[in-house]
């Protein structure tokens, strides 16, 4: 009879195994080719899923008239999300991108195991059914799930788990696009991986690995076909530069509005509350506009070849589709108004990602611009050419990731023959909105909560660090009142040199020093003398919120070892200089390189 083996076994004998026969090194590489196959699989399921939902939904509708089902299928579908994350699911899934940012930097890159499959669901239903979002941010963040739960699984450590969510990562972006590159770019760029050669060979690999899933199940094909017969022409530099610009302040509108948006809804205390509000505004936006509807891959396909019919058909503006002025005006409510439409999918409960919704805003705007200038007798613009770089360049601005949109732009495009363009516009658009928006919408909720890891690796280090976990609180408290007879007490038994004065509701008044009172402790003429006379209110407090590289910088400008931690008044406990300098030399090792 052959003993039956626990799975626990098997394992725990498989990573014996392991650590004699295959050094870290070739460990990695088997494990990003496995999880380059996963995110494949995910990018692949997830695509199909929510194009055969739409395909279901509104293949039968007639271009030349409005259908109100479009003002009723988005509700349905986010309905269908919040149902399945609140009674199948019952945990809440997150936010893409930032969620999969936020468990690098505050939960040493644990990601739940549901994030594997939850993400993939919701977004079908919320897209398929017209939820004004992409599948790009889910499907990194399943990627990112698939890789840390395989780390936790098979015992990696805090470096090599934030490794395999960076390949995971960048293999889901590289297979839902077919853009190898671009995904191994948008890892640098938007996940904040370091590029070692310790990273870089595993990113080759997952990203190739991925893409050549994709190939295998869906074709190899370009995303979004255009004939470019013309390379670039320098004499249009100048109006590149002015896109460029325009797809910054673009970008800056989409991320305040975006901002604006989120706060109104959090105002809202019931999820049912948001999911009506959202669910009405963006059928209602989504009914007059349907290129709204869903993540607009036909309408951006349509752009690219000069034809803006996407603008009328559907809707009840179908008749005015040959009048001059409501084709303007209707391209920049279009522009506009998509800020709006992928905010209320958000804001309702959807479930999505920004890339598809910026890649839609750029292919409209280059569009808007091109055939303005040619219609002012500005220029001679190729319309389908200036919807291209304006992909490039919205992805710069809204995502902050100039060369991701560069790469991704000239590979699902085919489109390297304008990669002059492609940086121009880029480039100026990142640095146009960098004068508005220090963050992106990935990014700015992090960096206001100081979690917000960089390419900056003191300053990351620190945001990984924290605060709570370094509040000390064996300091022997002392009451108002209390004589320094008394406190002479305190001081023989303790063993610290800081005696916090705190009254019974924990109220913080100030501190006793044992530097200042060693002088007077033995004088017992002034044991009457109480702490109100003897303590000082430092001049420097922590609040718990603080981010760590405000505590750092309060230790390095104020000299002191011991800072108080004090919220609202109500004493917490002491940081050490002693125990920041150890913990960051112990995420310092956790992250860097042997």
């Amino acid at each position: 009879m052959f003993k039956k083996l626990k799975p626990e076994l098997i394992l725990r004998r498989f990573l014996r195994w392991r650590s004699t026969h295959i050094s870290d090194k070739q460990y990695m590489y088997v494990l990003s080719v496995i999880v380059g196959i996963l995110a494949g699989l995910a990018a692949v399921i997830i695509k199909n899923l929510a194009h055969a939902i739409q395909s279901m939904l509104i293949s039968g509708f007639t271009s030349q008239y409005e259908n109100f089902l479009y003002f009723v299928y988005p509700a349905v579908g986010i309905l269908l999300a919040i149902v399945f994350m609140r009674y199948i699911v019952r945990q809440d899934i997150g936010h893409g991108i930032p969620g999969v940012l936020y468990a690098i930097s505050r939960k040493n890159g644990i990601i739940k195991f549901h994030n594997m499959f939850s993400a993939i669901i919701t977004s079908a239903f919320t897209v398929g059914f017209g939820g004004s979002v992409g599948l790009e941010g889910p499907t990194v963040s399943t990627g990112a799930a698939v890789g840390s739960n395989l780390g936790q699984l098979l015992r990696l450590n805090y470096k090599q788990i934030t490794l395999m969510i960076s390949l995971s990562g960048a293999a889901a972006m590289a297979a839902i696009f077919q853009s190898p590159i671009a995904g191994i770019v948008f890892a640098l760029e938007v996940i904040m991986i370091d590029l070692t050669m310790a990273s870089l060979i595993p990113l080759l690999i997952a990203t190739a690995t991925s893409v050549l899933t994709s190939y295998f199940l869906l074709g190899q094909a370009v995303m979004y076909p255009i004939e470019l017969h013309e390379a670039f022409i320098p004499s249009n530099t100048i109006y590149y530069i002015a896109l460029g610009v325009l797809a910054g302040l673009v970008s800056s509108y989409f991320t305040n509005v975006y901002i604006l948006t989120e706060r109104f809804f959090s105002r809202f205390g019931s999820m049912w509350k948001r999911f009506l509000i959202g669910s009405f505004l963006l059928g209602l936006l989504i009914f007059f506009f349907p290129s709204l509807y869903g993540e607009g891959y036909e309408a951006i396909n349509q752009s690219l070849q000069g034809d803006y019919s996407a603008l009328y058909n559907n809707s009840i503006f179908f008749p005015y589709r040959d009048v001059g002025w409501v084709i303007l005006i209707l391209f920049i409510a279009v522009i506009l108004i998509k800020a709006f439409a992928t905010s209320f999918t958000f804001g309702a409960g959807g479930v999505g990602g920004i890339f598809a919704p910026a890649l839609f805003i750029g292919a409209f705007t280059g569009l808007f611009f091109a055939l303005s200038t040619n219609y002012l007798g500005l220029g001679t613009l190729n319309p389908g050419k200036f919807a291209l770089v304006g992909m490039g360049g919205m992805i710069a601005g809204i995502l902050h990731a100039p060369l991701t949109g560069i790469f991704l732009i000239a590979e699902i495009t085919n489109g390297y023959t304008l990669f002059v363009p492609l940086m121009i516009v880029s480039t100026i658009a990142f640095a146009t909105v960098k004068i508005f928006n220090n963050n992106s919408v990935y990014t700015y909720q992090l960096a206001q909560r100081g979690q917000l890891l960089t390419h900056n690796k003191d300053r990351s280090i620190l945001n990984m660090m924290s605060l709570r976990r370094l509040v000390e609180t064996n300091f022997n408290e002392v009451k108002p009142g209390t004589s320094l007879g008394d406190l002479v007490r305190i001081i023989a038994s303790s063993k610290r040199n800081i005696f916090p004065v705190v009254d019974e509701d924990k109220k913080f008044y100030g501190h006793i020093r044992l530097d200042d009172v060693r002088n007077i402790m033995f004088d017992t003429e002034l044991y009457d003398t109480t702490v109100e006379n003897l303590m000082v209110m430092p001049e420097y407090i922590i609040d718990p919120g603080e981010p760590m590289a405000e505590v750092a910088r309060k230790f390095h400008e104020s000299g002191k070892y011991n800072i108080p931690v004090v919220h609202k008044e109500r004493y917490l406990g002491y940081v050490s200089r002693a125990n920041v300098f150890s913990t960051y030399r112990r995420k310092l090792s956790e992250i860097s390189d042997d």
